[in-house]
């Protein structure tokens, strides 16, 4: 995000207060209850952040997104650049998760993407500079807050991240359903970077030319594909369920 911009909803204003990030102001519907509410005021006041309580005609505009009582206003989301961001991780984890996204285009699975990544133990995800879906305010809240959870990194092409992680010792798997395996037969127990492609081309065949293997997701019945965020959640719990094993 380039601009300041607002969020809405409990869950992901709570989040970005307990990351720490620097909130311009909650606007709090008058009236609003529940624990997630009062969490929100707790923690606004704990951390300094401005809270104003405001009549609900205030969110008026917000009114098809589900703001459940509660706007807030931050500054910019920054990435962070991809070469130190994968140092750190591969020297603080004997086996890093990564995710690359190469051409996600879409706000909402870009927020799903993401809030499925904190839930499956992601180290950091990887965007392209250019091609990519923008983190915006339906970002934010499609992934419940996870933005502020998990790192996110750019990089100019997501060549360039592939063949960093490589020369750090991570396999690049990346999804594609023309694949040869299926995802069940694919070893992810080692550290391992997961490549999901756009909704449109998938994995661009660039990227598939340099990875270490490709995988491909069984499919039976008259649609082709899944929806990225979805086939991205089956290819980070296969992850989980290999790891939980070996455990």
């Amino acid at each position: 995000m380039e601009e300041p911009t607002e969020i809405y909803g409990l869950r992901a204003v709570l989040e970005a207060l307990e990351a720490g990030q620097p909130i311009d102001r909650i606007y709090l519907e008058k009236g609003v209850q529940g624990s997630l509410a009062r969490e929100v005021q707790i923690l606004a006041k704990k951390k300094g952040a401005r809270l104003s309580y405001v009549p609900s005609q205030r969110l008026e505009r917000f009114r098809d997104r589900n703001h459940q009582g509660v706007v807030a206003t931050i500054s910019p989301i920054r990435l962070q650049e991809y070469q130190p961001l994968i140092d750190q991780v591969v020297a603080e984890t004997d086996a890093p998760l990564f995710l690359l996204l190469d051409g996600v285009s879409d706000v909402r699975n870009l927020g799903a993407i993401i809030r499925t990544a904190a839930c499956t133990g992601v180290n950091a995800i990887i965007l392209p500079q250019g091609g990519v879906a923008p983190i915006t305010a339906d970002t934010v809240k499609t992934s419940a807050g996870a933005v502020f959870q998990v790192p996110l990194g750019r990089c100019p092409h997501i060549k360039d991240a592939v063949f960093y992680l490589q020369a750090h010792g991570v396999q690049i798997v990346a999804a594609s359903e023309k694949a040869t395996n299926t995802l069940y037969e694919t070893q992810l127990t080692g550290p391992t970077a997961l490549v999901m492609g756009s909704e449109e081309r998938g994995v661009s065949p660039a990227v598939l030319k340099i990875a270490d293997q490709s995988a491909r997701l069984p499919i039976s019945g008259p649609i082709a594909s899944l929806n990225v965020s979805v086939a991205c959640g089956a290819f980070l719990y296969e992850v989980v369920r290999q790891r939980l094993g070996t455990s």
